[in-house]
């Protein structure tokens, strides 16, 4: 966990808020922003298109755990046993199928059992036949789409319809939707871990967690992994910090919101290793095996090890619904900031009022365009296609679009300039700390990152890898290293699934502007006479400065003073 902190305070929290503050000023989505330099707006667009291909997969797997959650309400799960239809020869579970008749389960594994599971390199287990035979039928080729398959399709869409229905209104709707899906995980996690920590063999899945692999500090791989952590855990470079600032009151203390939430974000993804290693450790004492083997990642551990583990607790449909349903939350959660980002971005460039009017149509555009192209990854052969976009759509793009705007605005926009408009938003400068790491620190790791990255051998993608990311948890830190007892490492970077960050939790509506935004100009020669017009005393905070900050100024004061009919943005004189 070392390389994952050091980059938390030096990386994560410097681009957070920086992104918090820059969205807050110019209260823009992703693409409005820009206007402070027009030349770094593809910027924007390469926010929108990460969010766009993630979008798409993700609700994906929102609707593989709508599927999970549905096969939960059943007095025996599915992936329990081995005396199903799809079940091969070489499933072996961990429980006895004679004991399906009675219910009742062995204290111990029998020793024949006990020792194909231990021994057998041909060994499945009935959760992932069940994941790969029958929730998924995997064909045997990329290109070989086979059918749809309908139950994912129609959970595809019904989370589609979720998403639209809580978006309907805008922040409205889902910031009180947000009330429910940003805490009511956190019970789950409490009655996961309690009942996890009560287990026999947690405390070995625990310490297995906690214990760190100095061999592997050195290693460029682990602080690449820790890095692209960070950036997928508090949502760097995805726009939606961004769009999300901007519904943000002028003044709001974003400083103060963005070392809340970071810090909470990373205790909660502490908090979620807990509760999964006790279980994993209760499942490895079970079997008689080292918690690495047992242990997994991606689908793997979301859709194949986890529930495995849940088949062992008492009343185990009751766990698995709990547990599926949270997942459902957590994704949800994403999904909110994800779609807003797109169809704030689409509403904020195209700026008509006929659009401003009809948002709700365009919120069910982007989900109708979402649900379609999301049919190809519900085929026999869509997770190949989903482990594609999710390893190329949005792993080293994250890092340059990073990298991009820190450049561009710590020394196109300047340094002094944002500096000074954070002053005027907040009432102080950012920390001197945060200065340093905006100019220097924070670039420089990052720059190093993509080096890093491109050196890194590629070695070609499989299944067995797909996709390196917690889904289960959406932000567990992975360990510093490859267990000693796993598999070689997989090819591509561990990373999880980013979670929902909200800024405020009352939604404020944007303020209205004019259909054609014109560009900040270059500033007019004639002297700038200072003005106090309007509730806001900052209308010329610096003399004969082109700036943002000069002209989100008046725009406000103008507004205020004038009304509803000459809120338009103009050139700073």
């Amino acid at each position: 966990m070392f390389p994952y902190f050091i980059m938390l305070i030096f990386c994560g929290i410097p681009l957070f808020f920086m992104e918090l503050s820059f969205g807050q000023f110019a209260s823009q989505g992703c693409l409005g922003v820009w206007r402070i330099s027009p030349m770094f707006k593809g910027v924007g667009y390469g926010m929108m298109v990460v969010s766009t291909y993630i979008g798409i997969y993700y609700n994906v797997v929102i609707c593989i755990a709508f599927y999970y959650f549905f096969s939960s309400m059943t007095h025996v799960l599915p992936w329990a046993y081995c005396n199903n239809p799809w079940n091969t020869r070489d499933c072996a579970g961990v429980l006895d199928a004679s004991n399906l008749t009675n219910g009742s389960r062995p204290a111990t594994l029998p020793s024949n059992l006990s020792h194909l599971l231990n021994h057998s390199l041909q060994r499945t287990s009935p959760s992932e036949e069940y994941w790969r035979l029958y929730v998924l039928k995997l064909s045997d080729d990329i290109g070989n789409f086979g059918e749809v398959r309908l139950p994912l399709l129609g959970c595809l869409g019904v989370s589609w319809v979720v998403v639209f229905l809580c978006l309907i209104r805008g922040v409205k709707s889902s910031g009180k939707v947000v009330y429910f899906t940003a805490t009511f995980p956190y019970v789950v996690l409490t009655i996961l871990f309690v009942r996890g920590v009560t287990l026999e063999g947690a405390f070995t899945g625990i310490m297995y967690y906690l214990t760190p692999q100095w061999d592997k500090i050195l290693e460029a791989k682990v602080w690449g992994d820790a890095a692209s952590q960070i950036f997928y855990s508090l949502g760097c470079a995805w726009g939606g910090l961004i769009t999300m600032a901007s519904y943000n009151k002028f003044h709001n203390n974003c400083y103060r919101d963005s070392v809340i939430i970071s810090i909470t974000n990373c205790a909660t993804s502490v908090y979620a290793g807990f509760v999964i290693f006790s279980i994993l450790g209760f499942m490895a004492s079970h079997l008689g095996v080292d918690v690495s083997r047992v242990a997994d990642h991606g689908p793997g551990l979301a859709f194949v090890a986890y529930p495995e583990a849940l088949t062992l607790l008492p009343i185990s449909p009751l766990w698995s619904l709990l547990f599926f349903f949270m997942l459902i939350l957590l994704g949800l959660g994403t999904q909110f900031c994800l779609l807003e980002t797109l169809v704030t971005a689409i509403v904020d460039e195209v700026g008509n009022e006929w659009i401003l009017q009809k948002k709700t149509y365009v919120t069910l555009g982007v989900a109708v365009a979402g649900f379609l192209l999301g049919i190809p990854l519900t085929s026999q052969a869509g997770i190949y296609w989903l482990l594609l976009m999710d390893n190329y759509a949005a792993s080293f793009s994250l890092v340059v679009i990073s990298c991009i705007m820190c450049v561009a605005i710590m020394y196109i926009y300047g340094h002094r300039n944002y500096f000074q408009d954070i002053q005027m938003m907040l009432g102080f400068p950012p920390p001197l700390f945060f200065q340093i790491c905006w100019r220097f620190v924070s670039p420089a790791i990052i720059f190093l990152q993509a080096q890093v990255h491109r050196r890194l051998p590629q070695n070609p993608l499989h299944f067995g890898s797909l996709p390196e990311r917690n889904v289960l948890l959406h932000q567990l830190p992975q360990r510093g290293g490859v267990p000693k007892h796993d598999p070689p490492a997989p090819p591509s970077p561990a990373r999880t699934y980013k979670p929902q960050v909200r800024v405020r939790e009352v939604p404020r509506a944007r303020r209205q502007r004019s259909p054609r935004l014109a560009p900040l100009g270059p500033p007019s020669p004639k002297p700038h006479p200072c003005s106090a017009a309007g509730p806001l005393s900052w209308d010329c905070p610096v003399q004969n400065r082109h700036s943002l900050a000069r002209s989100s100024a008046r725009l406000l004061a103008n507004s205020y003073a004038a009304g509803p009919e000459a809120r338009q943005w103009e050139p700073a004189p």
